[in-house]
């Protein structure tokens, strides 16, 4: 007989378990037995397919292709030394491969950590005590409780519900939502409105259902296999990354292929030219810079956890950088999320919290029209609940009744309903916004006594509340009437909700998050527009906003129902106000909101808890969910989960966001200047008659040897205290703009290659060469001299890296020893360049000779020429932007 088909008895009867849940001991036994609640991910691609991949991409191809021509060169052509370089390019391919695929392994790994960090947790019963414990642990025979926003776990058929409605679009595509209930059904599974599924999400209402398949034993399960493994794609920087490289490819060898002409015209032989050819396609392709960029933005995702923001894909990294809006929630996010009851109004007068007990029927309406929960010490539920269950605990006791209904809150109706059996009567009570429980009232409780709501009376109420929400409080109003118990089981929520006793107001306090100030001023300075969307009223928003310095003038307020009838033309004019408050709003109004400044071209990140503020997340640029607060619906369409609920976490992650952008330009712009100065020394070769200055194994020292590590030290710079100061970044600016280019081309390069060149020229000099005199590969002099042209670009690096920290900042001002890992760097970098100097083994790989230390100390003012040009350049850049404010 199916599940579906069984009373609820009869369910609890065939899965061997009870409405207390299982024991402890039962639920390790059936985990043991029917192994942890989880869908198996389908392999992707081997290790060793991985590995292999690294030596088929584009550049990898280049170079092979080198390699090939180097080796048929020796064919053709015997003696000429070609085969070292051959296997030279081979080892640079294999260098490469092992770099990137280490650096991609490390990427994911960090990833698969991040994931980690958020797992998905459930609510239980187990021993007749209610539990929450990660999914996984779930087995067939649990009682989960199922609220709005919840994920369902496993399939399990459902044995008590109210007004539960399910969202089964990971199973059949329809987003509409499904009404559910607990009476047995015939039919198909899938049609019998009594079974939730795993991986199906409650959109409202609540339930109480027993779990009969876990895991793969699920219907998700069973069609699992079915997407397959799917491949993560680029983000847009990496993609910009490989067409860069592709690009620079190219460049190289139309030089090549340009200068192997130009020298064949003055005179060079074919296979001088052909050396020269290879040299430029080796000394201009970047071959770490895409595993480089990857693992940058890696670590850049683990700093952001650090700073308790989780990032669930690459692209929302670059994304965070480029943010213009960000539209936040005020309760939790800009305010601590700790309630509690400062004040209520009752007999029309204001009193505090702690007179409450003299109240009438307040305490009793806060208590049982409330679903947060006082279990083994602590308080379970929603703050604001738990606020009110709290203040009546404390000063009125716990009461006891039976609860016969619910109408479970809405963000469109805003309020709350339960009816109770109290003291031999049925009562109905009413929680919620003032607006929206007023109107039900024709009464109010006066002196004990119910006196008709007349004009007067509203006002009255009406004035006390806006009294508490002009201080920032959050306002409640609450109301109740006695009903027939025959009528209250077949009762709609109209009949429920009319002609009912008005019986007061609790303000609620709310503090804001002590960095919240600060963080809004960064993102003042930075160009960052934050527009606050609450549910609360407009006096409490205003007031709130005030205090934390969101506006500081009389900014434009619109509340939902004015909203509502709203043009697109007036929202665009409201939205295009400075500084602007959006109250009484609902997440179908923010998905309004968010959709419009896209229109406009703002770039948006948005703040989001509850399950119908899933869709705003989706639209917007960065949807953010509350890791604390959240909904598992919201979790799951956020880009980026907050995992302390801080609004003040959320400018951390912009500002790492721009700073791994920063960071990504900075050692780009590194890479650049060493691949110039490489290239300059094979341009001479060809135009003039010299000998080769710098070969191609020693161009490779450079590219995968010295310049890695100072690199990778780069990626991992902090952020500035002026780049909050910048406005947010365009998608469309480029990695390497006309800005970057033209500091590597016509300043740190030429520099960079000088240095070479003079150190090469120098030792020449010394040792009595004459102006067009070739030497041997194996001359002494020669080697020397080429020893020297690598030792000047080495050096003048070590002045680069420093140069390179900021593009706009002077070194000294965002800490010359700021960044350990510079130095770590540059330790290497020199460690390895003495090795390939002084060592015979350095000097037999790299057809090097010692130099004696003269040369170094002639080559060292070139570092602090190309130190002292950039910091003077940025000297002049920050006097002329000052120039461009204008006060006041």
């Amino acid at each position: 007989m199916k599940i579906s088909n069984l009373t609820s008895e009869q369910v609890f009867q065939a899965l061997a378990t009870s409405e207390s849940g299982l024991t402890e001991a039962e639920a390790n036994k059936r985990l043991q037995e029917f192994g942890p609640n989880e869908i198996e991910e389908v392999k992707g691609p081997s290790l060793l397919v991985k590995f292999l991949k690294q030596f088929t991409h584009f550049l990898a191809i280049l170079l092979w292709i080198g390699a090939g021509l180097a080796f048929l060169s020796e064919l053709l052509h015997p003696g000429g030394g070609m085969p070292a370089l051959g296997f030279a390019i081979v080892g640079v391919i294999v260098i490469n491969a092992v770099f990137a695929f280490v650096q991609e392994y490390r990427a994911e790994k960090s990833i698969e950590k991040l994931k980690l960090l958020l797992p998905f947790f459930v609510k239980v019963m187990r021993d007749g005590k209610e539990r929450e414990i990660p999914a996984r642990g779930i087995v067939p025979g649990d009682i989960v409780i199922l609220s709005e926003g919840d994920k369902v776990p496993a399939d399990s058929r459902l044995v008590d519900t109210t007004y539960l409605m399910v969202n089964n679009a990971p199973l059949t595509g329809e987003s509409e939502p499904i009404p559910l209930q607990h009476e047995p059904r015939g039919g198909e599974l899938m049609e019998s409105g009594n079974v939730a599924f795993a991986g199906t999400t409650i959109v409202s209402g609540s339930g109480r259902a027993v779990v009969f398949a876990t895991g793969m034993g699920t219907e998700f399960g069973r069609i699992a296999h079915l997407t397959g493994a799917v491949e993560a794609g680029l983000t847009p920087l990496q993609k910009e990354i490989v067409k860069t490289t592709r690009i620079i490819a190219f460049l190289a060898a139309i030089i090549g292929i340009a200068f192997f002409i130009v020298g064949y015209f003055i005179g060079r032989t074919f296979w001088e030219n052909f050396i020269f050819a290879i040299g430029v396609i080796v000394a201009l392709v970047p071959e770490g810079m895409l595993p480089t960029v990857t693992l940058a933005l890696a670590m850049g995702s683990q700093r952001m956890a650090r700073r308790k923001a989780l990032i669930k894909t690459l692209a929302s990294v670059e994304t965070l950088g480029s943010v213009t809006v960000i539209c936040t929630d005020k309760t939790g996010t800009l305010t601590q999320n700790r309630m509690e009851v400062k004040k209520f109004w009752f007999n029309g007068e204001m009193r505090e919290a702690g007179r409450l007990r003299d109240s009438d029927r307040l305490p009793e309406i806060a208590y049982l029209c409330n679903n947060a929960k006082f279990i083994d010490g602590h308080y379970k539920g929603d703050p604001t609940e738990i606020a009110l269950l709290r203040v009546v605990r404390e000063t009125a006791g716990d009461l006891k009744t039976e609860r016969l209904r619910e109408i479970p809150f809405d963000s469109e109706r805003k309020r709350m309903s339960s009816v109770n059996a109290v003291g031999g009567k049925v009562f109905a009570f009413t929680k919620g916004a003032l607006e929206n429980v007023l109107p039900l009232c024709n009464r109010m409780l006066l002196n004990g006594k119910e006196a008709p709501l007349d004009e007067e009376n509203g006002k009255r109420a009406v004035d006390a509340c806006h009294a508490m929400m002009d201080t920032g409080l959050r306002v409640l109003s609450f109301a109740f009437k006695e009903m027939d118990e025959k009528e209250v089981l077949h009762a709609g929520p109209e009949t429920i909700e009319r002609n009912m006793v008005f019986a007061g107001l609790m303000g609620i306090e709310d503090p804001p998050r002590p960095e919240v100030p600060d963080a809004l001023k960064k993102c003042h300075d930075a160009g960052i527009r934050v527009i606050m969307i609450t549910g609360d009223g407009s006096r409490t928003a205003v007031a709130i906003a005030r205090e934390i310095g969101l506006v500081r003038g009389t900014p434009a307020v619109v509340e939902g129902t004015e909203f509502e009838i709203m043009s697109e033309r007036e929202l665009r004019e409201k939205l295009a106000e400075q500084e602007v408050l959006f109250a009484r709003m609902t997440p179908k109004h923010k998905l309004r909101i968010v959709s419009t400044l896209k229109e406009m071209g703002e770039r948006v990140a948005v703040t989001g808890d509850g399950v119908n503020d899933a869709p705003a997340l989706k639209k917007a640029d960065i949807g953010i969910a509350m890791g604390i607060s959240g909904t598992d619906v919201a979790k799951e369409t956020a880009e980026m989960i907050l995992l302390d609920d801080n609004f003040a976490t959320i400018v951390n992650a912009v500002e790492e966001g721009k700073a791994i952008f920063e960071n990504i330009r900075k050692f780009i712009g590194y890479f650049f200047t060493s691949n110039i100065a490489e290239l300059v020394p094979y341009i001479i070769f060809v135009l003039f008659r010299v000998p080769l200055p710098l070969t191609i194994m020693q161009v490779l020292s450079v590219d995968l040897g010295t310049d890695m590590l100072p690199a990778l030290a780069l990626g991992a710079e902090r952020p500035t205290k002026e780049l909050m100061k910048q406005p947010p970044r365009s998608p469309k600016k480029r990695i390497l703009d006309s800005r970057v280019l033209s500091l590597v081309f016509l300043l740190l390069g030429p520099i960079e290659a000088a240095a070479g060149l003079f150190g090469f020229s120098y030792v020449l000099k010394q040792g009595g060469w004459q102006w067009g005199e070739m030497l041997l590969p194996d001359n002494a002099l020669y080697m020397q001299a080429t020893t020297a042209c690598l030792t000047g670009i080495v050096i003048v690096q070590i002045a680069n890296v420093f140069v390179c920290r900021s593009f706009r900042e002077s070194v000294f001002g965002i800490g010359f020893f700021s960044n350990k890992l510079i130095f770590a760097g540059i330790a290497f970098e020199l460690a390895l360049q003495l090795f390939i100097v002084y060592h015979p083994l350095g000097n037999r790989i790299f057809s090097t000779c010692p130099i004696p230390p003269s040369v170094w100390l002639v080559l060292i003012p070139f570092a602090i020429f190309l130190f002292a040009a950039d910091e003077a350049r940025k000297f002049i850049a920050r006097k002329l932007r000052a120039g461009q404010v204008v006060p006041g």
